[in-house]
C-alpha cells in the first residue's frame, strides 16, 4: 500500500481563512484540501479531507512538509531566479528537424542568440537551446554536431546576460555548454541516456532537470502504456529522483519534468496536467513543458502547429494555478502577457 496527497480545492487568498489553507510550496497558490489518494496492488481508492480536518500520519505528514516547503531561488551564474512565482523558460531549438520550430534558426548562431536575448527582454527567465530533435522518429544526431549547433548560441547568449540551460542527452554535449555558460541541464532521459552524464552531473553544482519518459535509456516515447499515468509517473521521478541522490546530485539541484507529449497519449497527457498538483510532493520545483504538443491540435479540430498558441496558453495557466514554477514555451511574449494578468488576479485577491 502506497498514499500520495494531492492539493485541491484552491482559493485566491488565505485572508479570513486561518488554518483552512495552506500556501503550495511557498507559491502565490493556496489550497484548502487534499486529495488522499491510496493504491493497494494497482487499485486506486481516494478521498478529500479540508486541512482543518487533516490528521497526518507520519508518512502524510512529511509528504505534507514537502508540499508546503518553499522552492528556494535557483542561482544560475550571475542570475537569481525565484520560485515563488511562475517562470518562462523560452524555447531556442538549434534543429533542422525539431515539431514546432525546426530549421528556422539552425544555421544561423547570431541570429538564434538574438531570438533568444529577446525572449530574456520580453520576461523569459531562462533561455532553453537544444541541438536534438526529440520528437518521435527523429534522426539522432552526432554529438559532435550537436555541440557546434548549440556552443556558439550558449557563449553568446551568456554574453549578454542571458540564463541558459542546455537541452541534451548527452555528456560531452553537457560538459561543452557548462563551459559555454549554461547553468542548467536539462536532460529528458533523466540521466539515463548516456553512461556518463550521471557521473558528470555529479560533479557539477548546477541545477538539472529529470523528464519523464517511457523509454528514457533509447526512444523516449516507445514503452507500455500507463494504466494509471499520474500515479506512474509520480512513482517514476521519485525513483529517479532518489537514484540521482545515491549518485551524488542532491535533491535540492533537481527539477522535475512530468514529460507531457513523451509515449503519452491525449488521455494520458491530460490526466498528468489534470494531476499536477501530486507531484510537489516530490519536494523539488515542477517544469511544464507542453507548448504547441500534438495533444492541443487533437483538441482543436487537428489544428497545426502553428496554429496551437491559445491551446498553449491554456495549458500555462492550468499549471500555474497548480503551482507550477517553470513553464517551458515557444510564445514567449504571449505567455507572458498571461501570467501578468494571471499574477495581476492574485495581487489583487491578497490584498
Amino acid at each position: 500500500m502506497k498514499s500520495y496527497l494531492r492539493p485541491t480545492a484552491f482559493v485566491d487568498t488565505p485572508v479570513h481563512f486561518d488554518g483552512q489553507v495552506a500556501r503550495l510550496a511557498g507559491g502565490m497558490t493556496f489550497f484548502s484540501a487534499y486529495e488522499i489518494i491510496t493504491v493497494i496492488d494497482g487499485q486506486r481508492t481516494a478521498r478529500l479531507v479540508p486541512l482543518d480536518r487533516f490528521e497526518p500520519s507520519a508518512e502524510h505528514a512529511a509528504l505534507h512538509a514537502r508540499i508546503i516547503a518553499p522552492r528556494p531561488a535557483l542561482m544560475l551564474g550571475p542570475r537569481t531566479v525565484r520560485l515563488d512565482q511562475p517562470q518562462v523558460m523560452g524555447i531556442v531549438n538549434m534543429t533542422p528537424d525539431s515539431f514546432s520550430d525546426g530549421g528556422k534558426h539552425d544555421a544561423d548562431p547570431a541570429r538564434a542568440a538574438a531570438i533568444g536575448i529577446d525572449m530574456a527582454a520580453a520576461g523569459a527567465a531562462i533561455i532553453d537551446v537544444g541541438g536534438e530533435s526529440t520528437r518521435p522518429g527523429a534522426t539522432p544526431v552526432w554529438e559532435g554536431d550537436e555541440v557546434a549547433r548549440t556552443q556558439p548560441v550558449i557563449q553568446r547568449l551568456s554574453a549578454g546576460g542571458a540564463a541558459v540551460s542546455i537541452d541534451t542527452r548527452k555528456a560531452s554535449v553537457m560538459e561543452a555548454a557548462l563551459s559555454a555558460g549554461a547553468t542548467i541541464v536539462n536532460d529528458v532521459s533523466a540521466l539515463l541516456f548516456d553512461a556518463q552524464a550521471l557521473a558528470l552531473m555529479a560533479r557539477s553544482t548546477c541545477p538539472v532537470i529529470l523528464m519523464q519518459s517511457p523509454d528514457a535509456e533509447k526512444s523516449l516515447h516507445d514503452g507500455p502504456a500507463q494504466s494509471d499515468p499520474l500515479i506512474e509517473t509520480y512513482d517514476w521521478l521519485e525513483a529517479r529522483i532518489a537514484a540521482v541522490g545515491a549518485a551524488g546530485i542532491d535533491r535540492s539541484r533537481i527539477i522535475v519534468d512530468p514529460g507531457i507529449g513523451f509515449g503519452k497519449s491525449v488521455a494520458t497527457n491530460l490526466a498528468i496536467i489534470n494531476g499536477l498538483s501530486l507531484f510537489h510532493g516530490l519536494g523539488c520545483p515542477i517544469l511544464l513543458g507542453a507548448s504547441r504538443k500534438r495533444f492541443i491540435g487533437a483538441l482543436s479540430n487537428e489544428a497545426p502547429v502553428a496554429d496551437r498558441l491559445g491551446g498553449s496558453v491554456a495549458v500555462v495557466l492550468e499549471g500555474a494555478r497548480q503551482g507550477v514554477q517553470i513553464l517551458r514555451v515557444h510564445d514567449v511574449p504571449e505567455t507572458i502577457q498571461a501570467l501578468h494578468v494571471w499574477r495581476g488576479l492574485r495581487d489583487q485577491a491578497l490584498s
